[in-house]
This record gives C-alpha cells, sequence and structure tokens, in this order.
C-alpha cells in the first residue's frame, strides 16, 4: 500500500523503540520531512514573493537582477537580487531562459536522453510532461504539480504538498496512470523526476522516459500558459489558508481545462 507522505508522519511514534531515523527509513520517509513544519513568512517576505509570482506569470523570461530593478523602482521595494534569488528558490521558480542547469538533479541519478527531437506529435497520450508551481497562502507556501498531455493540453494529474519531495509528484503521476497511460514521459532533471520511485513507476508501465537537456527550455511552455491562466483565473480569487482549502476548492483538471480554451 502506498501512503502519502502526511500519513507517513503519522505513522512514526517518537516513543517506540525504534529511532525516529530507524522508523523513517523503513516508511521510506526522509528524516527532513518527518521534521518538517512551514515555518511562518514574514508579512514583508509574503508580499514580496506574491508580487514576484504574479510577476513572473508575466515576464517568466526576466532574471533577477531585472526582476530586483522592477521592485525596487517601479514597486517601491528596496530589495536586492540576492534576496529575489533566495524568494524565488522558495517558491520553485526559475527563469525561463537556456542555461546549463534548469534543475538540481540528484547527481547519482540514471541518465536518460531526450526522445523528443525531431518526433511529431500527433495524438493524445503520445507525449506527457510535469511541472511544478508555488501557491501562496497565508503566511506560508505550498507547491502544486500537474501532468499534462502534449498533444490535448489538458491536464491528467495534479497534487499538492507543502514541500518538494518527490512523494507528491509520484501520487499525481498514479491518479494520471489510472485513466490511461502515455508513450513517452518528459520531465526536466529535478530530484522529483529523478528519484527512483518516479523512474521505477514509468517503467513499471513500461513507459519511454525522456529529460531534457541543455536548451530545451521552452519543452513545458505549454505548462508555463497553464499556471498563468490558472493562477489568474481561480488562485488569485482564494485567500487560502491551509492545503486542506485549497484541494477542497473546485481546482481539479476538469476546471483547469476550462479555464485553458477560454
Amino acid at each position: 500500500m502506498n501512503f502519502s507522505l502526511d500519513e507517513k508522519r503519522v505513522m512514526i511514534d517518537p516513543l517506540a523503540e525504534l529511532t525516529i531515523r530507524e522508523q523513517c527509513l523503513l516508511l521510506d520517509l526522509p528524516v527532513s520531512s518527518y521534521y518538517y513544519s512551514a515555518k511562518p513568512i514574514s508579512v514583508e517576505d509574503e508580499a514580496l514573493m506574491a508580487l514576484l509570482d504574479e510577476h513572473y506569470l508575466q515576464y517568466p523570461c526576466e532574471g533577477k537582477i531585472k526582476r530586483a530593478r522592477w521592485l525596487s523602482k517601479e514597486v517601491g521595494y528596496p530589495v536586492g537580487k540576492r534576496r529575489v534569488k533566495k524568494l524565488m528558490e522558495m517558491m520553485g521558480l526559475s527563469t525561463v531562459y537556456p542555461k546549463p542547469n534548469t534543475s538540481v538533479p540528484n547527481k547519482e541519478h540514471e541518465v536518460f536522453p531526450y526522445l523528443l527531437k525531431e518526433v511529431d506529435i500527433t495524438k493524445p497520450n503520445q507525449v506527457w510532461a510535469a511541472d511544478i508551481t508555488y501557491i501562496r497562502m497565508k503566511g506560508k507556501h505550498v507547491y502544486l504539480v500537474a501532468i499534462m498531455d502534449w498533444y490535448s493540453r489538458y491536464v491528467i494529474g495534479w497534487a499538492i504538498s507543502p514541500t518538494m519531495e518527490a512523494e507528491f509528484c509520484i501520487e499525481a503521476l498514479r491518479n494520471a496512470l489510472l485513466h490511461s497511460r502515455c508513450e513517452i514521459f518528459n520531465t526536466d532533471q529535478g530530484s522529483q523526476f529523478t528519484s527512483k520511485d518516479w523512474i521505477n513507476t514509468l517503467k513499471s508501465h513500461h513507459i519511454s522516459i525522456s529529460m531534457d537537456g541543455r536548451g530545451r527550455y521552452l519543452d513545458n511552455i505549454f505548462i508555463e500558459r497553464l499556471w498563468r491562466s490558472v493562477k489568474q483565473e481561480k488562485i488569485y480569487r482564494y485567500d487560502f489558508d491551509t492545503i486542506e482549502e485549497v484541494e477542497l476548492a473546485d481546482m481539479g483538471p476538469h476546471v483547469w481545462n476550462k479555464i485553458k480554451e477560454k
């Protein structure tokens, strides 16, 4: 049986004979995830992150220097590029432009080739892709992952988590696989998508694995457009306090796909 991160945390017994670390090992739960609690964000940082999030949706190709200049001169928040970089890292945002490393992979992960160089995508379920975005909440933030079919541009799986551990991405993948299966799954080389569980899930369903190399910064542009539409049409209209409120909100793929079609 597969358990979510929250379910695994509840199963840990601090008074048991086994140590916390040993219990985490048995449950395949990172120790850092057990001790994790979303730290309150300062009012100023929360405001800056909200501004950066909206600005990023409009200008995903701008770097930290331009964003810092925009905040300082146009918005009136005198901040430096280092602070902008730190806040964007907390939000899981990275500038969309060609660069050697667009994410931080596990250095020991299995290497997979980029399979889409000269591939014509002509039908649904030929190629799927996944991407992670940030959702601001009161005093904290959470992460949202979506799985999209490249041909139809439809979202077929999603999940939410307070951390960027691989488990919630795998949950979204398994939900998508309940309905269909793709031939090729393309992602960047982020640690969530190079984890053993993610790779093994794809292999067990006989799905070919494709990973972006250098210069493939536009591969997830379709999901970037989805995030822009969904956030403007749906997320920004809510004032979420908890993950449960996000999950209970009418925000599933059926809603996202209607928004995308507008």
